[in-house]
């Protein structure tokens, strides 16, 4: 007879807690839940109860679970929960959420189907953001339970998306339950830890007492607590200690030995059972196996081996049982409660109790588990030639298991590196260290040196680089192994760019000066190659005078040798690099060199080098022109393939193209949420020039206090000495200091960004130096034509956003050259080049226009009146004063800034019209008279006359009549372009 309690008992306050945080996250109160115990406490029981109210409330459920073939599996329960999602017709609606965005392709590292031949990042946050938009799109309107059980055996993958979740679950709709064994490992340690941060609840469950086991006895057997015989629970409740399933199996123990029978309704006792619990847990699971027979045993026993969960098909092939038998036995072993149909999966089953398969090993010796484990392994290689999945480090275990040492290091050296591939980082350290192990005594060094070359970079990856470096910093050793000297090259070409990938440029040039060493012995152009390209970009990190000119010839000898020897990833790398470098000396160079990368990547399928190649190409035509649709493009494209570094690599560009348009407004919502998501995924690159970018909105409106909170953010995030630092000078702290009319503070951070530029070349061209610096030290005299010359020349300072300065330098020079009519001509053409950028274009107008005003050249006064327009109507009320200012010295009138004054026309507000003037203007369209005028806006005919003979001289208008007409015309225009309707006078 099973014994089963019908309902959950002494777990009450668990269960009323727990519904409260079900309830608090349907309304959006998202939180983690971790089900702590021992071993049989109640863990996965209690689970169930919660997953059932949670059906109840119409929630959203998700279940998944670990420890079914070890802790070596990335992100097996992650998947598990997910992979029913997506086999019915409700999979198409879900990916079509916009809130996934360019997160589809990552979720195919836990849903394959979805991966296509796209790779993701790796990244286990950019995972958990990607696994964070799917749940919160889920459970949206209805909420979400995700059930994670058995996490004490889990990967390390694993535990960094659940803590992911955990830390920005709060305001989402999904409450994230999970069940660990008490004991020390590190999903304990991420229990304790987010329960001190108290962004997690911690439920360590106790054992039941007397009176509860006394009410678990009673509903397994179907009667009341008080019906209960006293010896039955006198021994189960000293030999349980208060552990349910102990309880469970005590009792079905006694009833199949028959010390506890039944007596018309109720039950009694016969005779004394076994006292010691293990031997009676284990006397009580053989009972019940050897009710099955020999069959059933070794069937069983087989199933043991596998683990927990087992496949039907590879169980059926390593015994040889037929369909009939083994359904049979399976069948009278979930009757017997030692395992349970696996829901999820419909080929698989599960003992019922990680203790169940305790007690099925402890039935077996050395070489039977041996034996069992070999034929484990030949079926599934048999069945699974590939060995996908979980598969390959399934027949590791079972190899190691059956004393094949050699076989089982191959195999888990194939699964490390599929692990690495994917990014699961933790679980490659643990299977290639595994494989190391197993094959340095053996003889087949090609294989242990295999096991080394994915090992150094995966420690390198998790940021243990000072075990990778103690792996190959003997090369001579490694040589001496057996290992070939190549080989070793490869592990420390590996580990440079490991380095660099982490920022540790000094690491990384080590690195390529011991794997230069090894080739001087043993040349090898391909190898040499690919040092080349890492060496490159190592340059481009290294701080010193001459790292551009090292890093464009390193990367012009790596395209050589990779065309020679057609290393496609080497020359993309290459040649994208040269793009990068190729910027400062002529912008369609640049553009060249990124198309040849793309061309590669395209032909040779690379697709996340080529969305940087279309990304970077995008770029160069931003700089030349203004014009963002290439970055758009790329950007787009990103999305599509779920390349999330190149998205927010894009938004930051296209949110600084916003701030330096003045249409920052626009995308202040979308860049915030950037922010917030890269400093998630630690993107710190992005996060730099988002903050940079920030910065630079703030500095532009004059807001000196938000800037320095950005930048202080800023270095935070290592931003002092970044590539990003000349940028936040030349765009924020610069401009700041204009816009608060310090000039002499402004020169001197440009004299701060020259000399950082003298110690550091930089790959970023928009900071000032091909441009604003130019215009101010020829405002001050300190520069001449000969330096205009060298500027005007280079790439940098034909960008569009430097040659508006330029243009300006060039006008104060023809000027002082007594060329007035060519500096006006400089002038304006200034003027339409910086058309998009209002603020440097004003800036400009007012600092040229006192440079005209001192020399008498051009159109001072209304450069002046336009400036003073924009600068008052965007709250600068520094510059809009010293605009004001020199109007009041040359003579010119100075505008009050009265209600109404921004519906004049650009046109008449430039030349001084004011806004009483302009009412009268809009009468002029009709050609009333001037009693008309002065009825209809109750003012004098005399004053109507002032007005009429004012905008005659500030129009140019020859007389009355003419005036009159003009008004008619631009009444004409207002009535084409009803949205920019100018006539409000009128109505």
């Amino acid at each position: 007879m099973p014994v089963h309690a019908t309902h959950i008992i002494g777990r009450d306050s668990e269960v009323a807690q727990l519904g409260d945080l079900l309830r608090a996250a349907r309304h959006g109160g998202g939180s983690g839940v971790f089900l702590v115990g021992e071993a049989g406490i109640g863990k996965s029981r209690l689970a169930a109860e919660i997953a059932g109210a949670a059906f109840e409330e119409r929630m959203r459920v998700l279940r998944g679970r670990s420890s079914a073939i070890g802790p070596v599996t990335p992100l097996r329960p992650l998947s598990e929960a997910l992979l029913p999602l997506f086999r019915g017709q409700e999979a198409d609606a879900l990916l079509a959420d916009p809130h996934l965005g360019p997160y589809r392709t990552v979720l195919g590292r836990l849903v394959p189907d979805l991966a296509g031949d796209q790779q993701d990042s790796g990244s286990m946050v950019v995972l958990g953001e990607a696994l964070l938009r799917l749940l919160t799109a889920l459970g949206r309107d209805r909420g979400l339970l995700l059930v994670l059980e058995d996490l004490h055996d889990t990967d390390t993958e694993t535990l960094a998306v659940l803590e992911y979740l955990i830390d920005n679950a709060p305001g989402l709709p999904v409450l994230l339950l999970a069940t660990i064994r008490a004991e020390d490992c590190p999903a304990m340690t991420l229990a304790t830890a987010t329960e001190r941060r108290r962004i997690s609840t911690l439920f360590r469950l106790a054992p039941l007492d007397r009176a509860e086991v006394g009410r678990l006895v009673g509903s397994c057997l179907g009667v009341a607590p008080r019906d209960v015989p006293e010896a039955a629970l006198d021994y189960v409740w000293n030999d349980s200690a208060g552990n349910p399933f102990l309880v469970e199996e005590l009792l079905q123990g006694m009833i199949s030995g028959g010390s506890l029978v039944r007596a018309g309704d109720g039950w009694r006792t016969d005779g004394a059972p076994h006292s010691d619990v293990s031997s009676a847990l284990l006397w009580g699971t053989v009972r019940r196996v050897d009710r099955l027979g020999p069959q059933g045993l070794r069937l069983l026993s087989a199933a043991a081996v596998l683990g927990r969960r087992f496949s039907l098909s590879v169980l059926q092939r390593m015994t040889g049982v037929d369909d009939r038998s083994l359904l049979s036995h399976l069948h009278a072993g979930v009757a017997a409660q030692l395992v349970v149909p696996d829901e999820p999966a419909p080929d698989w089953y599960a003992f019922r109790h990680p203790l169940t398969v305790e007690s099925m090993f402890a039935q077996l010796t050395p070489g039977s588990r041996a034996t069992l484990s070999a034929q484990a392994a030949d079926a599934i290689e048999e069945l699974h030639p590939e060995l996908p999945g979980a598969w390959c480090p399934l027949a590791g275990e079972l190899r190691a298991a059956a004393g094949q040492g050699g076989r089982a290091g191959r195999l888990f050296t194939e699964a490390g590196r599929r692990a690495l591939s994917s990014g699961a980082v933790g679980s490659a350290v643990t299977l290639l260290e595994r494989a190391e192990r197993l094959l340095a005594g053996g003889s087949d060094l090609a294989a242990r040196a295999e096991a080394l070359q994915q090992l150094v970079p995966a420690l390198a990856e998790g940021g243990d680089f000072e075990r990778a470096f103690a792996l190959v910093q003997r090369p001579a050793e490694l040589v001496h192994a057996g290992l070939a000297t190549l080989q070793v090259a490869a592990l420390h070409t590996k580990l440079a760019k490991a380095a660099y990938v982490a920022g540790r440029w000094a690491d990384g040039n080590e690195q390529v000066a011991l794997a230069r060493g090894l080739l001087s012995a043993e040349p090898d152009e391909r190898e040499s190659a690919r040092i080349d390209v890492v060496e490159a970009y190592l340059a481009v990190e290294t701080p010193g005078p001459g790292r551009i000119r090292q890093a464009e010839r390193l990367a012009r000898r790596a395209i050589e040798a990779a065309d020679r020897h057609d290393l496609p990833v080497v020359a993309c790398e290459a040649w994208q690099l040269r793009g990068i470098l190729a910027r400062e000396r002529n912008l369609d160079e640049a553009t060249g060199c990124s198309r040849q990368a793309l061309r590669l990547a395209e032909r040779h399928n690379l697709p996340i080098l080529r969305i940087y190649a279309m990304s970077r190409i995008g770029g160069d035509r931003w700089l030349a022109e203004g014009a963002t649709e290439g970055l758009v493009q790329a950007r787009e494209e990103a999305l599509r393939l779920g390349a999330v570094p190149v998205v927010y690599i894009s938004d930051g560009i296209l949110y600084l193209n916003a701030v330096l348009t003045g249409r920052q407004a626009e995308l202040a919502r979308q860049i915030d949420e950037t922010l917030a998501t890269a400093s998630r995924l630690r993107l710190e690159s992005v996060v730099r020039y988002v903050l940079m970018t920030r910065a630079t909105a703030a500095a532009h409106r004059g807001d000196r206090a938000t800037m320095e909170r950005e930048l202080a953010e800023f270095e935070r995030w290592d931003g002092r000495g970044s590539p990003e630092e000349p940028l936040v000078i030349g765009l924020g702290r610069v401009f700041c200091s204009l816009l608060e009319e310090d000039r002499e503070r402004a020169l001197a951070e440009l004299a701060s960004l020259s000399e950082l530029a003298r110690r550091s070349p930089t790959v970023f061209h928009l900071g000032g130096r091909h441009g604003l610096e130019l215009f101010l030290k020829v405002l001050d005299g300190s520069a001449d034509r000969a330096r205009y010359e060298e500027v005007v020349d280079t790439a940098a300072g034909r960008m569009r956003w430097n040659r508006h300065f330029v243009l300006l330098a060039h006008a104060v020079l023809l000027s002082r050259e007594e060329r007035p009519r060519e500096a006006l001509a400089a002038a304006q053409a200034a003027q339409e080049l910086a058309a998009p950028h209002p603020l440097a274009l004003h800036l400009g107008l007012r600092l040229l226009a006192e440079e005209a005003l001192r020399g008498g050249w051009g159109d001072p006064v209304p450069w002046l009146r336009r400036a003073e327009h924009y600068f008052q109507q965007t709250s600068i009320p520094t510059v809009a004063g010293a605009c004001r200012a020199l109007l009041r010295r040359a003579g010119a009138s100075v505008p009050q800034h009265r209600t109404g004054a921004d519906r004049i026309p650009l046109p008449l507000r430039t030349a001084g019209v004011t806004v009483r003037e302009y009412e009268v203007f809009l009468m002029l369209a009709d050609q009333p008279s001037n009693k008309d005028i002065a009825r209809r806006l109750h003012i004098s005919p005399r004053t109507v006359e002032k007005h009429v003979a004012s905008l005659i001289t500030k129009t140019s208008q020859n007389n009355r009549e003419a005036v009159c007409a003009l008004a008619a015309a631009l009444d004409a225009e207002a009535a084409d372009d009803p949205v920019n309707d100018a006539r409000p006078g009128r109505r």
